[in-house]
């Protein structure tokens, strides 16, 4: 489990934001301002993030996500202005961001779980996703190879929210950039590759499931282009996949303790796009609530997180971030 490191920061902007407590947290001194719904907690377990052998289930997250709505969560959450959470991240010297496939929309990448989402209109689609029926499978490894072939993002740009955290690096406040897209369109903005975090991995590269062996995803898809539905590993002959992470896979440990130590150790944690039903990247909210790390959530719909946010953004993602980083300044 990623705890929070020995001396994490204390955050300047403590003392304007409200706070929260994730279950079970330990209390300890923190700076005065006033706490989320008068000292109000989110009453759910709190989803444990690890540092390895961590898999992702469908399955765990639907039922956790469904059953928290019906609670009425984010009624104890304030929902906040621009203009206030601007100067929090004015104000501070290390944020650490999350994002999700709701940043990604406005460049032509449909989302998952929105009311347009892939696996909203086509729930039978969510099985291409599954590790367990990639390998047994042949149709669905062949459903799979198509619709990379068709992926929107080969032909995606960057879009004014992905521009606007390269602003927000450009100022020096950027911690990390934790990322559960497969796009690279954070990369492709103008992110340093060495601050983005690419949780569930990447489109734009294939790796066998027998010897681990890294391709291009460009010559997976000339195989694919020249007749072979489900072409193998030229090495070893085991079975290709894109270098993502399919539910039933685990996560890069290295990857995940990098996101843990980044949301516990910054001074504001900022959630974009992302309905946080997807666990252990959701987990990362309670690693930074934990740590007394104000959390914001830019999101159109409501998340399970909202009671602990202390700041709930409902403006569009290609509006708010941009406002968000207007104006920076470098800190020096």
């Amino acid at each position: 489990m990623v705890s929070p490191p020995t001396g994490a920061r204390t955050s300047p902007v403590q003392s304007h934001c409200p706070q929260a407590t994730a279950p079970g947290a330990e209390t300890g001194p923190r700076r005065s301002g006033p706490r989320l719904g008068a000292g109000k907690v989110a009453n759910r377990p709190a989803p444990p993030v690890a540092s390895g052998g961590v898999t992702v289930s469908p399955s765990d997250e639907g039922a956790y996500a469904d059953r928290w709505r019906h609670t009425g969560a984010g009624a104890g959450s304030a929902v906040g202005d621009l203009a206030t959470v601007a100067r929090w991240v004015r104000e501070a010297s290390a944020v650490t961001v999350l994002t999700g496939a709701g940043i990604s929309t406005d460049s032509g990448i449909p989302d998952f779980r929105g009311p347009q989402g892939l696996w909203t209109r086509n729930p039978g689609a969510q099985r291409i996703s599954d590790i367990r029926a990639y390998v047994t499978d042949p149709q669905v490894r062949r459903q799979a190879w198509r619709g990379r072939r068709e992926h929107p993002a080969w032909s995606a740009t960057p879009n004014a929210a992905h521009r606007a955290l390269v602003e927000l690096e450009r100022s020096g406040r950027l911690r990390a950039l934790v990322t559960q897209n497969i796009d690279e369109l954070h990369q492709r903005a103008g992110s340093d590759r060495a601050l983005v975090l690419e949780l569930h991995g990447t489109l734009f590269m294939v790796t066998c499931l027998s010897c681990a062996d890294r391709t291009p995803m460009a010559e997976a898809l000339d195989r694919v282009a020249g007749g072979e539905e489900d072409p193998g590993c030229l090495r070893c002959g085991g079975l290709l996949k894109s270098a993502t992470v399919s539910f039933g896979q685990s996560l890069d440990p290295a990857v995940l303790a990098a996101a843990g130590a980044a949301a516990a150790d910054c001074d504001l944690l900022l959630v974009v796009g992302t309905s946080l039903t997807v666990q252990p990247a959701a987990g990362l909210v309670d690693v930074a609530v934990r740590a007394g790390i104000p959390v914001v959530i830019v999101n159109a719909e409501p998340t399970p997180y909202d009671e602990v946010a202390a700041a709930l953004l409902r403006d569009p993602i290609g509006v708010a971030l941009p406002a968000l980083v207007a104006g920076l300044s470098e800190r020096r």
